[in-house]
Parts: C-alpha cells; sequence; structure tokens
C-alpha cells in the first residue's frame, strides 16, 4: 500500500533524512543507493515496516500490507513528525538570509534534523549517545530494540515502549545493553513514564518558555545540557 504526504516548498527530503545519525539508528535503516529510509513503527499493539522515500513534492511511504483508516493515520501521523513537516521554518529562513554566508540554507531547503515518532523514543537515544562514540551509541539502541522491541510479521523490531522497558531489571540496562552508568537512569526514566507521573510527550506542546523548558528537561537524570537543548 503507497501512501503519499504532501510536503512544502522548502522542504528537502535527502538533506533532511541526512540531517544527522538518526537515519543508521534502530529502528532505522537507510539505503544511501535507493535513498529509501526503512523504519519499523508501532500501529496499536502490532508493529509495522515501512518504506519511506521523497519526491519532488510529497513524501512517499511504501507498506506492506493494506493498512486500515485508523492504521493508516498513525502512519501518516508518524512519518509527518519524523520529518517535521508541520514545523514553520520561515522565521529561521529569513534569519539565514540575512547573512550571504548562510544564504544557502533556505535556498536548499536545509534545517529540518530527522527525529523518532515519539519524544521518549528521542529521550532514550540522546541519552545513549552522551559521553561515549557513535558506535556504543548503535550498539546500545540495537540491543535495546532487540530484546525489547514488538516484533513485525518480517522479524524486525520496533523501539520499546517505555511499559516494555520499565519491566527490564537494570542489570538488563548493564549486562544486555552496555548502557554502564545510564542504566538506573534509562530504567527511572522507563518508569516514571510508563506510570504517567512524567509525560515527556507534552513537552512538544508546553507553552514553557526555552530556558524554563531546559530546565525542567534537565531534572531527569542524565539529561544536561547536551540532552536537554537536543530535544
Amino acid at each position: 500500500m503507497e501512501i503519499l504526504i504532501s510536503t512544502p516548498p522548502s522542504f528537502n527530503y535527502r538533506r533532511t533524512v541526512l540531517s544527522h545519525g538518526w537515519c543508521e539508528l534502530s529502528p532505522c535503516a537507510f539505503d544511501d543507493q535507493s535513498w529509501t529510509l526503512r523504519r519499523v513503527l508501532g500501529v496499536g499493539d502490532k508493529a509495522l515496516t515501512v518504506a519511506i522515500d521523497g519526491t519532488e513534492d510529497a513524501l512517499r511511504i511504501q507498506a506492506p500490507r493494506r493498512l486500515g483508516a485508523r492504521a493508516a493515520e498513525v502512519v501518516s501521523r508518524d512519518v509527518r513528525h519524523m520529518f517535521r513537516l508541520d514545523d514553520d521554518l520561515n522565521e529561521f529562513y529569513r534569519m539565514m538570509d540575512v547573512d550571504p554566508s548562510f544564504a544557502w540554507v533556505s535556498a536548499a531547503g536545509a534545517g529540518r534534523l530527522l527525529r523518532s515518532p515519539t519524544v521518549y523514543e528521542d529521550l532514550v537515544k540522546t541519552l545513549c549517545t552522551t559521553s561515549c562514540s557513535w558506535a556504543l551509541t548503535k550498539i546500545m539502541v540495537t540491543a535495546l530494540v532487540t530484546n525489547l522491541g514488538r516484533a513485525t510479521n518480517d522479524g524486525q523490531r520496533a523501539f520499546p515502549t517505555p511499559e516494555a522497558m520499565a519491566d527490564a531489571p537494570e542489570k538488563f540496562y548493564r549486562d544486555m545493553v552496555r548502557s554502564g552508568y545510564r542504566a538506573p537512569y534509562l530504567k527511572e526514566l522507563a518508569v516514571r513514564v510508563a506510570s504517567g507521573s512524567l509525560n515527556v510527550e507534552a513537552w512538544l506542546t508546553s507553552k514553557l518558555s526555552t530556558a524554563e523548558l531546559k530546565r525542567e528537561i534537565k531534572q531527569v537524570k542524565g539529561a544536561g545540557d547536551y540532552a536537554a537543548e537536543n530535544l
């Protein structure tokens, strides 16, 4: 099944998908020959692998089977979020155009950074990038997905839910994920989100100022200036 999502005139698929290393982290897989991003998405209580590429004026999503209206809506919503299609970059582009050395940014449609379908996934992955090599980041994230993610019909796995991560003991994070000092932080974060005592998704629509929101994010153990500013 094919789903097409119209993109704004300023959108550049190639610059967005390669904006940083997220396209390399499970459950994403990027094919640099076909410029296709494969991503496993959670759809209800199931997981689904989709293939995403860009046309001149749209994102094209290929699903392995026909989807019901609700599932297609969830897939479209998650892909729109990942590629930041609803972000208004006009003010950002005006600022870039003031300096001739940055005028290329708006002309090239740069500026969007690929993200995950949820703030929770982005937060966990960001914690896995602190004070370590990119190779170790990939090892940690792959271990989380492989061991705790919901399986698809084709044998791939989605990013684990907070509930799945909350059920895993701290020892799992130390021994299987090899997360080191992050082990208690990942466990505590998952428990807080799964229990509802921490709603990280609300940060997307928070009315707090940037400085206030940064202070709130830094209350999560393991999230310092770097993590808060990246989120």
